[in-house]
């Protein structure tokens, strides 16, 4: 192993990995492994040192908890009764920066000693390892008391859980996903269908190289998050424990439970596929196949078992397609690079003709068979099919109030989710609202915040393909730009009298002043167009936690003339192992494609007014 001083010299030089605040002694050594595309600091910690004083246990426990080897030495730091009380699986308060005040005098005769850390909150990881994100300012205090216990000094009193600052965080713990199922839908026809179930993301923070598959098993068997638990259910039942996990040479895991019958075969599957899409997560191809066993019954999982259910399931027909609005004649095409593209079927395949209504943002339905056409004045809304027999638009399927010629006002953002349900956002502003489509039928959606309130100052939408999660991008009153929210969608009624709501919305990468354009990238990430005060315009991926992802560096000004005005990605599919469908964007009239981190120009004929995938 490097010695201690060299290797916090690289670290300080890599500019990415983990290190303390102050103080404290720890051995670190650098490390780069498969799943993991940045370099990281493993993280050796080292006992209490004899004669130790309250400071210097303080950040060496700070520094103790990052260790990749659990808690047992950061125990070491606390007195008897404090480590056999202490639950470090209560929490994480992650801190911009930890700060301890300045030393103070430590008498000979004094047995018992006070020290705190402060800093700013970020975020929150509950016990379930999800992680709240934490706006505004703000300054927190941890109160520390140290007593002596057989001469030495030791901390006996600490708050719950574990505290450690943004740093280490990120170089201790990683974002993983689990997977569990939508939630049924009983307005979804025909009666008592429940609509189709698929598996949807929800992530959460593990420790980076602490047994991280059996972690993630553990996890998942604890059940959902707090925030999607409302449109999720699991297969596990709520006695499941996990006994034991191993992989072996053919990739191949192997899962002991207890607590769970898996003598029915179909709910034993159900099992093996969440395990299975969870343990996927963890490195792409690292597990091919799962075997399940419990205390009777056993079962297995791929990725060609049921792909109906697979994650990104709904997300559309593949090979996937790209779509284009040519800036001429408003022509809705099929693009094929190279050669630019062929009209699509029926009237959005023709160029406007006279007293037809002028047609303004244009979005495809997942499965390709059906468009959603605003009207260039954003009064109208059409559902249009994709079928030769098409020859005239027809009746809009929603109308806005909306004053004419009024800038920003009206209908926008047309987006599908993979249930065929067609979302618009209405910006009238005698009447703001968000509005769904289904079978022809729009109803008004209410749009709540986690406190209950109302959400107002949507300007845009953006559907997953499970339909169960929505990003919203809001612009409040009297605030400059616009910030990105995430939702849930919840259904009830029936198929006749359906109800709709979107609820548990909450705010997400708070360091956005300005948000242009949103897109489903991942099963749990968007990809979003936006900018940080005083710097440019950027693409971030922003997971539904609200966190940001940071092992992903993507760049938007190499090679591309101007700003784009908006950017598209296909949703994956976590059915399939498969290269990522390339950016799209459209700057100036002029396509381009983000391809190995570089924008190059799309080689179609035509110029164009927007560039977009299904959805």
């Amino acid at each position: 192993m490097a010695v201690a001083g060299v290797v916090l010299g690289a670290l300080v030089a890599s500019g990415c990995a983990a290190m303390p605040d102050s103080g404290g002694i720890t051995k670190v050594e650098l490390s780069q492994g498969s799943a993991d595309k940045n370099l990281q600091a493993r993280v050796f910690p080292v006992a209490p040192g004899k004669g130790a004083k309250p400071r210097e246990l303080l950040t060496g426990f700070l520094d103790a908890v990052t260790a990749d080897e659990g808690y047992e030495t950061a125990r070491k730091y606390l007195t008897e009764h404090a480590a056999a009380t202490w639950n470090p699986d209560a929490g994480i308060q992650v801190l911009s920066a930890t700060k301890i005040p300045s030393d103070q005098v430590v008498g000979d005769k004094d047995t018992e000693y006070s020290e705190t850390v402060s800093g700013q909150l970020v975020a929150k990881v509950d016990e379930k390892h999800s992680y709240l994100l934490v706006t505004g300012q703000n300054n927190n205090v941890f109160d520390f008391t140290f007593t002596r216990e057989d001469g030495e000094w030791r901390i006996a009193k600490l708050p719950p859980g574990v505290i450690m600052n943004e740093t280490n965080f990120r170089n201790s713990f990683r974002q993983v996903e689990r997977f569990f199922y939508t939630a049924p839908d009983p307005s979804s026809p025909p009666a008592g269908s429940g609509g189709q179930e698929v598996l949807i993301a929800d992530p959460i923070y593990l420790r980076r190289r602490v047994d991280p598959l059996a972690s993630a098993a553990k996890a998942l068997v604890a059940g959902p998050s707090n925030w999607l638990s409302p449109v999720a259910r699991t297969a596990f039942p709520s006695s499941t424990t996990v006994d034991k996990v191993t992989i072996d040479d053919s990739r191949i895991a192997h899962v002991q439970l207890g607590g769970a019958d898996l003598g029915d075969a179909m709910a034993c599957r159900r099992m093996a596929t969440q395990l299975f899409y969870t343990f996927a997560d963890q490195g792409k191809g690292q597990v091919e196949r799962l075997e399940l066993k419990g205390q009777r019954g056993s079962c297995t999982a791929s990725r060609t078992d049921d792909p109906a259910v697979g994650p990104g399931a709904l997300a559309g027909r593949l090979p996937v397609q790209q779509y284009y609005q040519r800036a001429d004649n408003g022509v809705l095409m099929a693009a094929d690079e190279g050669r630019g593209g062929d009209p699509v079927p029926g009237v959005l395949g023709k160029p406007h003709v006279n007293g037809a209504p002028q047609l303004g943002t244009v979005a495809v339905s997942r499965d390709g068979a059906q468009a959603a056409a605003i009207s260039d004045d954003g009064h109208q809304l059409y559902s249009v099919p994709l079928q030769p027999g098409t020859v005239a638009l027809p009746e809009p399927v929603l109308s806005s109030p909306a004053k004419a010629g009024a800038k920003d006002d009206g209908l926008a953002s047309p987006s599908w989710d993979g249930r065929g349900d067609l979302w618009v956002v209405d910006r009238n502003p005698q009447g703001p609202r968000v509005v769904t489509v289904r079978g022809g039928k729009s109803s008004t959606v209410p749009v709540t915040a986690q406190t209950g309130q109302p959400v107002q100052g949507v300007q845009a939408l953006k559907l997953s393909s499970d339909g169960a999660r929505i990003a919203l991008v809001v612009k409040s009153p009297g605030v400059n730009g616009s910030s990105l929210m995430f939702g849930l969608v919840e259904h009830g009624g029936t198929p006749a009298a359906p109800i709709v709501r979107i609820t548990g919305v909450r705010p997400a990468a708070p360091s956005l002043v300005d948000v242009a354009s949103v897109s489903w990238a991942e099963t749990d990430q968007l990809l979003v167009l936006g900018k940080e005060a005083d710097r440019p315009q950027q693409l971030y991926y922003i997971s539904t936690d609200g966190s940001q992802s940071t092992d992903s560096q993507l760049q938007t000004g190499n090679g591309l003339p101007s700003s784009p005005q908006s950017i598209s990605t296909a949703e994956s599919r976590g059915y399939i192992l498969a290269q990522p469908s390339p950016v799209l964007a459209v700057a100036a009239g002029t396509v381009y494609r983000l391809v190995n981190n570089q924008w190059r120009e799309a080689q179609l004929v035509d110029r164009a007014r927007s560039y977009f995938y299904a959805g």
